[in-house]
């Protein structure tokens, strides 16, 4: 088994890309296991801020890294929350940082609109060492619609107005494992899988 520490300390990932990953025969650790601090975002797009996460969390460990970068773009709002995607509301209004307040940001900003169309995005970066020249990147895309009324209980940030017209349901209406098995970021690992396939053997 190859150890990779994963730069985040959502439960979730660790689950989800240890799921995957482990298939290549990779064992995930969380930062926070290894006591890595959380690194600063300060880039515009997903890939600088997945990079930037991947080269501090390899750097403070000496061990290969595994980074994520990810959110929602709406095509109306010139790509807007973009990377601002988990903390949307409080950028504008001020206060704590939450999916509610995210989601009531984000309905009035297309009360206007007419185009909803939008889509879920994440960026990848492996890396294996701190200054790696070759780090692999993979990106995938889920492509919806954002719809003003939210609909179904499962998942989170923006899966209750995030609505897929191919299967007739918000991400939020989904159970977990039909998710997992099609959302930007399972597009993304699959990829990442098949080039680690390559580089590793």
């Amino acid at each position: 088994m190859i150890e990779v520490v994963l730069a985040s300390n959502n439960a979730g990932k660790v689950i989800e890309f240890s799921a995957i990953l482990g298939k290549a025969g990779i064992l995930m650790r969380p930062q926070g296991d290894l006591q890595v601090p959380e690194a600063d975002e300060p880039y515009s797009t997903f890939l600088e801020n997945a990079l930037a996460k991947a080269r501090h969390a390899s750097r403070l460990t000496g061990m290969p890294a595994l980074a994520d970068d990810s959110g929602l773009c709406v095509k109306a709002l010139s790509g807007a929350p973009g990377v601002h995607s988990a903390r949307y509301a409080a950028m504008h209004e001020g206060g704590a940082k939450s999916d509610a307040a995210n989601n009531r940001r984000l309905v009035q900003e297309l009360a206007s609109s007419t185009d909803r169309s939008a889509s879920y995005v994440a960026v990848l970066v492996w890396l294996q060492s701190a200054d790696d020249p070759r780090p692999i990147v993979v990106e995938g895309t889920w492509e919806g619609e954002i719809v003003d009324t939210p609909r179904g209980s499962h998942g989170f940030g923006y899966d209750p107005h995030f609505f897929l017209p191919a299967l007739g349901k918000t991400v939020a209406e989904l159970v977990p494992e039909e998710k997992n098995r099609l959302s930007h970021r399972a597009q993304a690992l699959q990829t990442l899988l098949q080039a680690l396939r390559g580089r590793l053997s």
